[in-house]
């Protein structure tokens, strides 16, 4: 009975991996077309041999990367705060 437990419970996460799988393979199609402004400012930088464009396309890239991360920590720091207090007053 315990085996075809851990069997189920093993679909299940197969199951979901696939789906998971299939799905990013779905999205992946898209992504190409997120950012139609920086493949048009790119572009047409290319044809005018503009070096500040690119620095500034790759300082944009730099920024929209970073600001998940910082809304993610400083809402782990609102979750966590008490523990974090815990951990250092020990």
């Amino acid at each position: 009975m315990y085996e075809l437990f851990n069997y189920i419970c093993w679909v299940k996460v197969v199951n979901r991996i696939i789906v998971s799988i299939l799905l990013i393979l779905c999205i992946q199609g898209t992504s190409w077309a997120q950012c139609a402004m920086c493949r048009a400012t790119a572009e047409s930088a290319s044809d005018h041999v503009d070096q500040g464009i690119g620095a500034s396309l790759n300082s944009g890239i730099v920024y929209l990367m970073v600001l998940p991360y910082i809304l993610l920590a400083t809402v782990a720091l609102v979750f966590f705060r008490k523990k974090i207090q815990a951990f250092f007053t020990a």
